[in-house]
């Protein structure tokens, strides 16, 4: 059986997302929806070419205008929203309204409650809705469920993850792979883990670690917010940690948490000799030419360490998935982490193996099939136990 699917957002995400349907997701069509039409035709062109077939094409549409969106929903199977997170509650509405699952990748929790709450709407529908799939909070909690999966009995979940160049360049070390306000908010506010069996909000840029990698080495570890989502609600009451921290390479941490003391993160704008200046707004003016470049050659690190017991002993399983810059189709990790996440979970939805509904990323598969898929995909983690 094929499928036909909607993808919102011809960006690099998005067309890595097209390209995982193409090859994976017994797709019949894909149809690229942007504002900038010819972003989506170059990017049906390159799934087209990648796919050595006719599969992909391309029209312009305005996520803002979600009646817009809604009149070209007709006949779909699954939509993948890959534009901003605060187009997505409408771009849900929209979905429901025309019986067309939807995947997306999130961005603001508070956004993907408001999304759940239309599980009865979804359910009459006939549709299923799984909001902030991706590299993260999608595949990282994805890692994290499995290794609780993997213990008989789980109490503590440790999770990492980075997006990092292969080869540093000083001063930076760090080559940005999505939009540097995605960077910005991550290090922004508390993050929300569970602690001592309840919520607890973390300040970024905090409890820093050191953390061996390889082939990379010693890296540093450190609080971020974002990667959480829904997952401390869920494991409320089953662990008694569940957390996240990003890794770097050394010295990043206390860099940008010096932008952040000096209040570059702010989006309140201030007077500067005359003129109102946003700080974030010239902070990434200045920042974005020294950590954005073309043909960044980057690698995907991720590691899930559960504590609990396997076979009536203490035990720790730690699961460490690693991804490259792919030379062949010219994605980035990046992109392959991020948009094969969600490429997954709508071919899961197509084929009905998700409920009708509005899920939690985290409930809506089993960890086993998603980490089957992974590494079907030949995205290549190993399983250790201690």
């Amino acid at each position: 059986m094929s499928y036909r699917y909607l993808i919102i957002g011809a960006g690099k995400q998005g067309t890595a997302a097209a390209y995982d349907l193409a090859k994976f997701g017994d797709a019949e069509h894909i149809l690229f929806a942007d504002h900038d039409l010819g972003a989506a035709q170059n990017a049906a062109s390159r799934i087209n070419r990648l796919a050595g077939r006719d599969v992909a094409a391309s029209i312009q549409a305005d996520a803002s205008d979600s009646s817009a969106l809604a009149s070209i929903m007709e006949g779909f199977d699954v939509a993948l929203s890959a534009v901003p997170y605060y187009f997505n509650l409408n771009i849900t509405k929209a979905c429901i309204e025309k019986g067309v699952s939807l995947c997306d990748m999130g961005g603001n929790t508070d956004v993907v409650w408001a999304q759940l709450e239309l599980n009865e709407a979804a359910k009459a529908a006939g549709v299923s809705i799984v909001p902030d799939c991706g590299m993260g909070p999608g595949l990282i909690n994805t890692m994290g469920v499995y290794v609780m999966d993997l213990l008989d009995k789980a109490r503590e979940v440790y999770l990492y993850d980075a997006g990092l160049p292969q080869d540093p360049t000083p001063p930076w070390n760090y080559a940005m792979t999505y939009h540097i306000n995605g960077l910005t908010n991550e290090y922004s506010g508390d993050a929300t883990f569970i602690r001592d069996g309840k919520i607890a909000f973390v300040p970024t840029f905090t409890e820093p670690e050191p953390i061996v990698f390889e082939p990379l080495g010693e890296l540093e570890a450190f609080v971020i917010s974002g990667s959480m989502s829904t997952t401390p609600q869920t494991h409320l009451g089953k662990l008694e940690r569940y957390e996240n921290k990003v890794l770097r390479y050394p010295g990043h941490m206390h860099t940008f948490e010096a932008y952040k003391r000096l209040g570059l993160f702010s989006e309140e704008a201030i007077d500067v000799k005359g003129q109102s200046v946003v700080p974030r707004d010239l902070y990434h003016t200045l920042l974005a030419p020294h950590i954005n470049a073309e043909g960044i050659k980057d690698i995907g690190i991720m590691r899930a360490v559960g504590v609990g017991e396997k076979d009536a002993k203490a035990a720790t399983v730690t699961v460490d998935l690693i991804d490259r810059y792919d030379e062949e189709t010219g994605f980035t990790a990046m992109e392959r982490l991020t948009g094969w996440h969600c490429a997954i979970y709508m071919g899961f939805q197509a084929r009905k193996k998700v409920g009708a509904g509005a899920h939690r990323m985290e409930l809506a598969l089993s960890s086993t099939e998603v980490m089957g898929a992974v590494r079907e995909r030949g995205i290549h983690f190993e399983v250790r136990w201690e």
